[in-house]
């Protein structure tokens, strides 16, 4: 683990990333999800958590966004509040699944019904989608940056070739944690012995 030279929050608030595990920058995997369909969308198998201010996004984006995900709104997330001062509003629950994915995977093609139906309506999907979704395959925990699990025990698909897992997620941890915050993993990654 490395320590940064400050604690960065997020434009949120929450998280607030003080260290970042080295491996961000050595474990690679296949960054073009969407060119890709070997793996049929893996990583939407199971829910996800989802901070509490993004499902009241989602939720008052009414029965037109109902009707898109094609599920009830009933439906979307699981009842169990998780209070945890990481996520941005403190607290966070889980998408739940259905068939075996997301509830937001797209059935009928590929990709997240939140993220498409914000690229066609011109809305900053960030509002929207679930943080943890955004970072993966990197994640945080106890003021961290650490990769996914799914890297480390290599059920991650299109885990090995490709981009670190930094570059992968380059611009969003930007969008999140700023300029100084970028600068600063940019250097490390740079690191000869990386």
């Amino acid at each position: 683990m490395i320590a940064l030279s400050r604690e960065f929050p997020s434009i949120f608030g929450a998280p607030a990333i003080h260290t970042v595990d080295e491996r961000i920058f050595t474990l690679r995997y296949f960054a073009r999800c969407m060119d890709c369909g070997f793996c049929g969308d893996q990583c939407c198998n199971y829910g996800v958590d989802i901070d509490w201010a993004n499902m009241e996004h989602l939720r008052s984006l009414g029965r037109d966004f109902e009707a898109f995900v094609g599920v009830p709104h009933e439906a979307w997330f699981t009842p169990e509040i998780v209070h945890d001062p990481e996520f941005p509003s403190g607290a966070y629950a889980r998408t739940r699944s259905v068939g075996g994915k997301c509830v937001f995977a797209d059935r009928q093609g590929r990709g997240c019904r939140i993220h498409a139906y914000c690229l066609e309506r011109g809305l900053d999907y960030h509002l929207y989608k679930p943080l943890v979704s955004i970072l993966f395959p990197l994640t945080f925990e106890y003021g961290a940056l650490v990769p996914s699990p799914e890297t480390l025990d290599n059920t991650l698909a299109c885990n090995g070739k490709g981009e670190t897992l930094f570059n992968g997620v380059r611009d969003e941890l930007l969008y999140y944690f700023g300029k100084g915050f970028i600068a600063e993993l940019d250097a490390l990654a740079a690191t000869p012995s990386r």
